[in-house]
């Protein structure tokens, strides 16, 4: 055989080999990367919520009688003791024993309830002095480093919330002084139905707007009966319904984001209060929850929002923590590993010259979508985002073209 055929098979059977090295050689895993940053991060608790009143007035006929026909319509607005409609008593029930023991027992109550709310004006302004000598205390502590600063927020926070738990009640008094001047009228014109029929005017209790109309026509009406909502809708809180397990995490004061309200940008706000007593709510998969009432102040100017009524949906973001500035990955970049000593912790795949690396990493808070890095990663990392199980540690990788 001549040597040039030998040379040449001998070529032929080192492709052959390098071709079937090639072949059965392990490719690099195409894996998805996402890069370490250094940016604000915050935990929220995200949930629907919902605008109502802080104070909604049931304006009801003090006496029985034929009502006029009201010229009001919703969404006007009225002013504190203007008059949003007239009565002209009906002889016959006003001349009745029955119906003057009625009105003489709702003057009582009416004077009973203005009492009570006088009671809670007071303690509401023992309250705001309470709070304020708490805040004077905790301004000086945090002077000399004695007092955090969350504990200063927090007795600055009660201040503001003391001082509008006065303002409620000291406008409950209001409407209770109205109420009894309301009796008191219905008890005189009762009286004095034996001289004439006269018209008596139902005032406003408060300034705002017309919510619902329950009557517009001219008809009679009972005592009691229902005639027209009244609300101020610049007074606005928002309710959402919480998880018990999450509502435990949340304290009054907790700083929260309005998204998702029709209007542009983010609202501002704070949480009030949460109502002591949970109730049982059917999720939309049949699944029987625990949830409880947070009611939530809007602390963005009122221009802002001016658009927003009664009853309109919006979406919630309670804020658990928020950092200024802080090493993040995407939530899905990491996973659960056991450690040396058998511990539970957490891990992530680094791309380091081509090759994955097992990262052992201490998490501090995860939101829906980061989590936040407190050791293990360094900003401007390469990591493996969603690991498919064929990443190990050292294996070659590429990022996948997008």
């Amino acid at each position: 055989m001549k040597r040039s055929t030998v040379v040449t098979m001998a070529g032929v059977a080192l492709a052959a080999v390098g071709l079937l090295v090639w072949a059965f050689a392990p490719r690099p895993v195409e894996v998805e990367v996402a890069t370490v940053v250094q940016a604000p991060f915050q935990t929220t608790i995200d949930e629907d919520g919902k605008t109502r009143l802080r104070d909604r007035y049931v304006v009801s006929a003090p006496l029985a009688g034929q009502l006029s026909r009201v010229t009001l319509r919703e969404g006007d607005r009225v002013e504190a003791g203007a008059v949003v409609a007239e009565l002209t008593p009906v002889l016959a029930p006003m001349l009745d024993e029955r119906t003057l023991k009625e009105l003489q027992a709702r003057l009582a109550a009416a004077e009973a309830q203005r009492e009570r709310t006088k009671t809670q004006a007071d303690g509401a302004r023992i309250g705001l002095q309470q709070a304020n000598n708490e805040a004077t205390r905790s301004e000086q502590l945090a002077a000399q480093g004695f007092v955090s600063l969350n504990k200063l927020e927090a007795t600055r926070l009660a201040v503001e919330a003391a001082q509008k738990e006065l303002d409620a009640s000291q406008q409950a008094r209001v409407v209770a002084e109205h109420e009894v001047a309301q009796a008191r009228a219905a008890l005189m014109a009762m009286r004095g139905t034996t001289s004439g029929r006269r018209v008596f005017s139902v005032r406003a209790p408060a300034g705002g707007r017309v919510l619902r109309l329950a009557q517009v026509s001219e008809s009679a009406v009972p005592l009691g009966a229902p005639l027209m909502e009244l609300g101020d809708t610049a007074a606005l809180e928002i309710v959402s319904e919480l998880l018990t397990t999450d509502a435990l995490k949340v304290r009054p004061g907790s700083p929260v984001l309005i998204e998702r309200w029709g209007g542009d940008g983010t609202l501002y706000a704070q949480v009030r209060r949460i109502e002591p007593s949970a109730f049982t709510k059917i999720s939309a998969l049949g699944v029987e929850e625990q949830r409880v009432k947070v009611v939530i102040d809007i602390t963005s100017p009122a221009g802002e929002w001016s658009a927003l009524g009664d009853g309109y949906r919006v979406g919630v973001r309670v804020v658990m923590l928020a950092l200024s500035q802080a090493v993040q990955v995407p939530a899905s970049a990491v996973f659960p590993l056991t450690d040396a000593d058998g511990r539970a912790a957490f891990g992530v795949f680094r791309i380091d010259g081509g090759r994955a690396r097992l990262v052992p990493v201490e998490i501090g808070a995860r939101n829906a979508s980061h989590a936040w890095v407190r050791k293990g990663l360094a900003p401007g990392a390469v990591v493996v985002v969603y690991p498919p199980p064929t990443v190990r540690e050292g294996a070659r990788v590429q990022a996948r073209k997008v």
